[in-house]
C-alpha cells in the first residue's frame, strides 16, 4: 500500500516537474526548431529569431547581451529563438535573411523589425522591445 502511494506521488512529481519545464521553453532563449516558430507564429507570441554563426565575432559580442536580456523579467514574455546561420537555410531563406548577427522581431505572429550586426545592449534591448 505505501509503495502505491509512494509511486503514485513521484509520478505527480515528475508530470508537474515536466509541465513547469515545458512552461519556461515558452520564454527567454531556446534552440530554433520549426514547430517552435509555427507554434509561437500560431500563438502570437512575442518572439526573437536570432540567426547567429559560431565563427561570427559580431555574434560573439552579442550572445552575452542575447542571454542577459533574456533572463530580464522586461522580456519574460519573449522567446528567443536562437537560429544556427549555417544550418538553417529554409529559414534564411523564408525570412529572407542574408547575414549573420540578425534579429527578426515578431508581435502577435507579424515581423515587426529586425537589425543586423547590431553590437550596443541598448539598441538590442529597443530592438527586443518592439517584441512586446
Amino acid at each position: 500500500m505505501k509503495a502505491a502511494i509512494a509511486k503514485r506521488l513521484i509520478g505527480v512529481f515528475l508530470l508537474s516537474s515536466s509541465l513547469s519545464l515545458s512552461g519556461a521553453a515558452l520564454a527567454g532563449e531556446v534552440p530554433f526548431t520549426q514547430a517552435r516558430f509555427d507554434q509561437a507564429m500560431a500563438a502570437g507570441t512575442p518572439t526573437v529569431v536570432y540567426l547567429h554563426a559560431t565563427w561570427c565575432p559580431t555574434c560573439k559580442v552579442q550572445q552575452p547581451i542575447v542571454d542577459r536580456l533574456s533572463s530580464d523579467p522586461q522580456f519574460k514574455a519573449v522567446t528567443i529563438l536562437e537560429a544556427d546561420y549555417d544550418k538553417e537555410v529554409a529559414l534564411k531563406k523564408d525570412l529572407k535573411v542574408t547575414q549573420q548577427s540578425t534579429f527578426v522581431v515578431f508581435q502577435h505572429g507579424h515581423e515587426v523589425t529586425r537589425s543586423t550586426g547590431q553590437t550596443q545592449e541598448a539598441a538590442i534591448r529597443a530592438t527586443f522591445a518592439r517584441a512586446l
